[in-house]
């Protein structure tokens, strides 16, 4: 999490937001809510992603989110389908998602299953939010 006077203060009341862990952490920043993914996503994980995605997608409107693939190593197809869960969520609110990526083997990934354009991931969090 930054920890600089650009940062909002935490999602709702602290008991509502999953609390970090190895594989997702959920913060806000300039207006926007992240849930930065670490690790693995796939099905043995998927117990510690899902509480954070689910937090950020099926809030009330409007939705501001960004999901942060950067430092996420390995996705299978049962990551992706949380992930795509995820974005149709925010969508069916009129909210707003931005994805982050710079890995090259995630980045192949969502091109090679068409999903690179629904997403559009873009390099770095600042470019995601604005900043």
């Amino acid at each position: 999490m930054q920890d600089d006077a650009r940062s909002d203060p935490p999602i709702g009341p602290p008991n509502l937001v999953p609390p970090a862990n190895p594989y997702a952490r959920t913060y806000r920043i300039d207006g926007f809510t992240v849930v930065e993914l670490r690790g693995e996503l796939d099905i043995d994980t998927a117990r510690f992603v899902a509480p954070h995605l689910d937090l950020v997608s099926g809030g009330p409107p409007p939705l501001r989110v960004v999901l942060d693939l950067c430092p996420l190593e390995f996705v299978d197809c049962y990551g992706l389908s949380l992930l795509c869960r995820a974005r149709r969520r925010v969508r069916a609110r009129d909210g707003e998602l931005r994805t982050v990526c710079d890995r090259a083997s995630t980045l192949r990934l969502l091109r090679l299953t068409g999903l690179a354009e629904a997403f559009q991931p873009v390099p770095n969090l600042a470019r995601a939010t604005g900043g």
